[in-house]
């Protein structure tokens, strides 16, 4: 295993961040205790840019994030592609939305290398036999509020960090930066999946994919279930894996797509209102990519399962009825 910190190559990006927010549209503030939240689309218009950023920082520095367009049948939308050549650290250890934040009447789901400090959640860690060491955290906060000094408090706390050392990185679900850099989970949520069925995260050697990035909405839970429907619809992987039973390999995938959840071929919304909102109550086969493949590096077979629903799509952003 590599030993990099992610929280200190995310750093670096908050740097750039700080050093020029007008150019990201972004707004800075510091508390009291010394925190720093950055502001990238509550209050601030944030925007495409702001959005590739988060994704960066969200996984630790170790990937890149890049803009392109996709053409369906009849339209077209725009899309982020992630690569990682640190599956395992990048996407689980950082990226993975595994710290559900309360304290007080203050909520928010946390992502990103802060959580590598924290180790949350613990058996992640251990199975990926990881653990962040530095003195700067930086935690990704999926929010609608802003975080107060006792929430900064509390994460510096969990980090083991000085409040004056912690970034808080606020993305709101129904902003374009939030969009962003939900889409880009989407090599992430293929290896959650994958890990979820059985494989080892550390034998995935290299992950790449894509997912459009969705249309804004002023409703938080609209903009939830569009955004998710980016991955579950429209998310495409793929993946080199050091493994030595290919027929086990060839099970993995065949299982992984979104398309295996009884829940299937529905906007997302409609799925979580009928839960009511509650994602415990959903099927969890359902939050994997719309298209899975994986390369064997040992045999070089590939494999292949899924694809994506434009029609769904369609009916997410509105174009249908």
């Amino acid at each position: 295993m590599v030993k990099v910190s992610v929280n200190k190559e995310a750093a670096k990006i908050v740097q750039g961040l700080l050093e020029n927010p007008d150019l990201y549209n972004i707004k800075v503030e510091k508390l009291s205790s010394g925190a720093t939240i950055i502001d990238t689309g509550l209050e601030a218009q944030g925007g495409y840019l702001a959005g590739l950023k988060v994704t960066e920082i969200c996984l630790g520095g170790l990937g890149t994030v890049n803009l392109t367009y996709i053409k369906y049948d009849d339209f077209e939308l725009p899309a982020v592609v992630v690569s990682t050549d640190h599956p395992a650290i990048s996407l689980l250890a950082a990226q993975f939305a595994g710290w559900n934040i309360k304290v007080g009447e203050y909520s928010a789901i946390g992502s990103g290398p802060a959580r590598a400090l924290s180790i949350k959640p613990k058996k992640l860690y251990e199975k990926i036999k990881y653990k962040d060491e530095a003195e700067v955290a930086v935690i990704v906060l999926e929010t609608e509020k802003k975080p107060t000094d006792e929430v900064a408090q509390k994460i510096s706390g969990d980090c083991k960090v000085k409040p004056e050392n912690l970034y808080m990185v606020l993305a709101p679900t129904a902003s374009v930066a939030g969009s962003v850099q939900i889409a880009g989970r989407i090599v992430e949520t293929g290896l959650f999946r994958l890990e979820q069925l059985g494989l080892d995260p550390l034998t995935v050697l290299h992950g790449i994919g894509y997912a459009p990035i969705m249309p804004t909405h002023p409703d938080p839970n609209v903009a939830m279930g569009m955004a998710n429907d980016s991955l579950f619809y429209g998310g495409v992987t793929y993946y080199l894996i050091d493994v030595e039973d290919d027929a086990k390999l060839e099970e993995m995938v065949k299982n992984s797509p979104s398309s295996k959840a009884k829940d299937y071929g529905k906007p997302f919304y409609e799925i979580y209102k009928a839960a009511g909102f509650d994602f415990y109550k959903i099927d969890v086969a359902l939050f994997a990519p719309a298209s899975l493949t994986a390369t064997s590096k040992k045999t070089g077979k590939t494999y292949t399962a899924g694809k994506v629903n434009v029609e769904v799509l369609k009916r997410s952003i509105g174009l249908t009825v």
